[in-house]
């Protein structure tokens, strides 16, 4: 009963499948695989140690016979000479022999006398002679000297030898016997040759027993064999030193050129000391060592491109700036030694010096004109310690990020130069940094209002990140590319270059700046104004025009302001003031002057430079724009000496604003002064005569000088213009009071930025020309 109630509680206990049936069902394929994997390993295991154990066997058996042949060489060599002893023996005895039958005929008398001669001159015809003996025992010397290795000794027997028979020396007249013996010896002295190669060939051998070799193949003649033995092994000595160190150029990127370097000129200059020691200044050898020399130098190249980084990378131009640098350092040490070596140097690196340069400012150029890594850049860049964070603005950072990132880039190319490479390379390096301001200067330039910006062509322009549209925005993008341009641009390159004129000065041992030096950043800083001015006056072009044309494109500043009016004569009117649109000018400058103040504070330089140019670009547009001029020229329009009055007192009027505000221009008098010729011409033409219409020139500049203070205050009431963000709007009144104005011409004090005495001269800035506009 039991059991059946266990089988009832077990109903399935029949069902177990036994687990070599389990594994042999589930098993992984992959679990198989790798047991046997693991069979193989074990079995690869074992094999590898009888290897091993085979390897060890046969070395030990190796070492085993090495020994036994050297006993063996020991055992000849013995043998060898105890034979030469028996052979000295046999001929002593032959010798004593002879003596006896001489004595033993002497007493037996004269008989059979001529018989007995006879055998003895045969039997001493049979011996060898003294010198035969003597020559004998030298080759015999000579070889066991040759068989013991013992160098020096065996060259002292050879010159004594050389000396002694000094027909071994040249062929000359020799009987066979001599030529025989000759034969002999020159082979002798060949196996001692070789025997001197091979010390130098072998790979462990020191510098002593290599000098020794190298001395004891000259006292044999052989001098230029030895000094191409010398060069061979010291080139295989910088082979192997090479081979052991390329390995390691991956961990050390940055550094391996200059590594490498040292270690190729070391090589150099110990081998141009052994050579002077062992061969003296003899031009032959000092040849030979120079052109091994350029061939080390070439390899060395070599071995730097193939190693070196990727030529787009910072590492590339640091490698290679350290390469120029420790390999010129090495260059100009071995000239102390009668090496120069230097300019072939420069030959063979500039292309790859160029390269790099190349790769890198096109990945600057990639990485200055990517806008889209601008957010990146803003949260790991510390804005508040730029300069350029003052031109930040309060709804997007990009044109500061830019700014920075553009500063960074360049900082970090300047950062990887060495003084040799600004020394010799400094020129190109200032002209990849013009080009690649010039290009950023671009990317501004897209970035300000232009001819094309109409709603109805945003499709078709590219997409650009940064849109400077109010005059706060232009003028910080503006005042940006100015502080990069004379203020972070020089104070990153003169950090550098302050290295590269102490080098010089420290070669030269003098104090005196380098001529060329000041050259080359002058040329330099006149690239960069040029790229800026394009900008500046496009800035300039794009203002005026938009202040000159209306958005329907009619022409506000036009000559039909100098065909109306009333009255003959402005000299007998009241309180004569500018006409209209150069009120606005005026009205518009001040207010372009009040926010640069705010944008450009700190930074008169710029803000005189901009309104000054923008005052340029008035008067050139108005000298340029000849529809203006065919309205003057045209017969059926009526012309009054009040025009004539207006347009003079007009460009007098411009040039009094420009030096009341601090920013006299040359250009601009000049171009104001051709304007009031051209239009005296003109109106003389249609039978105005200036003499009696015009007053003097006096009269106009004090005119002009009162209209200024009376729009300063605001009381003139006579006509005004208000000017707003699209336009301007010519009114009645002369002075707006509404508060949303930023150009109220009723305060003395607001004006104050704009026309401060105190600022320094103006230069002359660059002007552009029509073509341009």
């Amino acid at each position: 009963m039991e059991s059946s109630e266990e089988d009832d509680d077990f109903p399935f206990i029949e069902s177990i499948t036994p687990q070599s049936k389990i594994d042999s069902l589930y098993q992984s394929h992959t679990e198989k695989g790798i047991r046997k994997v693991c069979c193989e390993l074990i079995d690869l295991k074992d094999a590898v140690e009888n290897l091993c154990g085979n390897m060890e066997t046969k070395y030990l058996a190796f070492l085993r016979m090495s020994e036994e042949v050297v006993e063996m060489e020991h055992e000849l060599i013995e043998l060898r000479k105890h034979i030469s002893a028996q052979r000295i023996l046999v001929q002593d005895l032959m010798t004593g022999v002879c003596r006896e039958l001489e004595e033993y005929n002497s007493a037996n008398g004269d008989i059979g006398d001529s018989q007995q001669d006879l055998q003895v001159d045969e039997l001493q015809s049979s011996l060898p002679s003294d010198t035969d003996i003597r020559k004998e025992i030298f080759l015999e010397n000579i070889d066991v000297l040759l068989a013991e290795h013992k160098v020096e000794e065996a060259i002292e027997a050879l010159e004594a030898e050389e000396k002694y028979c000094p027909e071994l020396k040249g062929p000359g007249d020799t009987s066979s016997m001599e030529a025989s013996y000759r034969s002999v010896f020159l082979k002798r002295k060949s196996m001692l040759e070789d025997q001197l190669i091979g010390i130098t060939e072998q790979p462990l051998v020191g510098i002593l027993e290599l000098k020794k070799a190298l001395s004891a193949l000259i006292k044999l003649g052989k001098g230029p064999l030895a000094h191409q033995l010398l060069l061979k092994s010291y080139g295989s000595r910088l082979q192997k030193s090479i081979e052991v160190f390329l390995p390691s150029c991956s961990v050390y990127p940055k550094t391996f050129p200059a590594t490498l370097s040292r270690l190729m000129f070391s090589i150099i200059s110990v081998t141009t000391k052994e050579s002077g020691s062992i061969f003296g200044d003899n031009p032959v050898y000092t040849n030979r060592l120079v052109q091994w020399a350029e061939w080390e130098i070439e390899y060395f190249v070599r071995l730097v491109k193939n190693n070196a980084p990727s030529s787009e990378t910072v590492f590339a131009l640091g490698a290679a700036s350290n390469c120029v640098q420790a390999s010129l350092t090495c260059c100009s040490m071995l000239e102390s030694q009668g090496l120069k070596l230097s300019k072939l140097l420069l030959v063979l690196l500039r292309p790859y010096i160029e390269e790099v340069l190349e790769f890198n400012f096109r990945r600057a150029r990639r990485e200055a004109l990517d806008v889209a890594e601008m957010d990146e850049i803003s949260l790991l860049s510390p804005h508040s310690m730029s300069p350029l964070s003052a031109f930040a603005t309060s709804s997007d950072s990009v044109l500061v990020d830019s700014g920075m990132k553009f500063m960074d880039i360049v900082e970090d190319i300047l950062a990887q130069l060495t003084p040799m490479a600004v020394l010799h390379f400094g020129a190109n390096v200032l002209t990849r940094i013009s080009q690649l301001f010039d290009k950023y200067m671009d990317m501004l330039f897209k970035s300000l209002p232009g001819p094309s910006d109409d709603d109805n062509l945003t499709e078709l322009k590219e997409v650009i990140q940064f849109r400077a549209e109010t005059d706060s925005e232009q003028l910080a993008l503006l005042g940006l590319a100015f502080t990069i341009l004379d203020e972070l641009l020089p104070l990153a390159v003169m950090k550098v270059w302050s290295l590269k004129n102490e080098s010089k000065e420290s070669e030269s041992g003098s104090t005196v700046p380098n001529a060329s030096i000041t050259a080359e950043l002058k040329e330099w800083k006149r690239n960069l104004q040029h790229s800026f001015d394009k900008l500046r006056d496009h800035f300039c072009r794009q203002y005026v025009l938009s202040f000159i044309y209306s958005r329907e494109g009619k022409t506000r500043l036009n000559a039909l302001i100098y065909l109306s009016g009333e009255g003959e004569d402005l000299y007998w009117g009241s309180d004569p003031l500018p006409s209209l649109p150069f009120q606005a000018l005026f009205a518009k400058l001040q207010q372009l002057a009040i926010v640069a103040g705010d944008v450009l504070l700190g930074r008169e330089k710029i803000q005189k430079n901009l309104l000054a140019r923008l005052t340029e670009t008035v008067v050139m547009w108005l000298s340029e724009e000849q529809e203006f001029w065919d309205v003057f020229e045209d017969e059926s329009v009526p012309l009054k000496p009040l025009g004539l009055q207006q347009l003079i007192l007009d460009m007098h009027f411009t040039v009094e604003i420009a030096c009341f505000a601090g920013y006299p221009s040359r250009h601009v008098q000049q171009i104001a002064s051709a304007i009031i010729t051209r239009a005296i011409r003109t109106f003389s033409a249609r039978g105005i005569d200036p003499q009696s219409a015009l007053p003097e020139d006096e009269w106009f500049v004090e005119t002009a000088k009162t209209a200024i203070n009376k729009l300063l205050l605001g009381t003139s009431g006579s006509d005004a213009s208000e000017i707003d963000e699209d336009h301007v709007i010519l009114h009645d009144e002369m002075v707006s009071d509404s508060d949303e104005t930023a150009s109220s011409l009723s305060s003395t004090e607001s004006f104050e930025s704009f026309a401060s005495a105190s600022m320094g001269e103006l230069d002359s800035p660059v002007y552009f020309t029509g073509s341009e506009g």
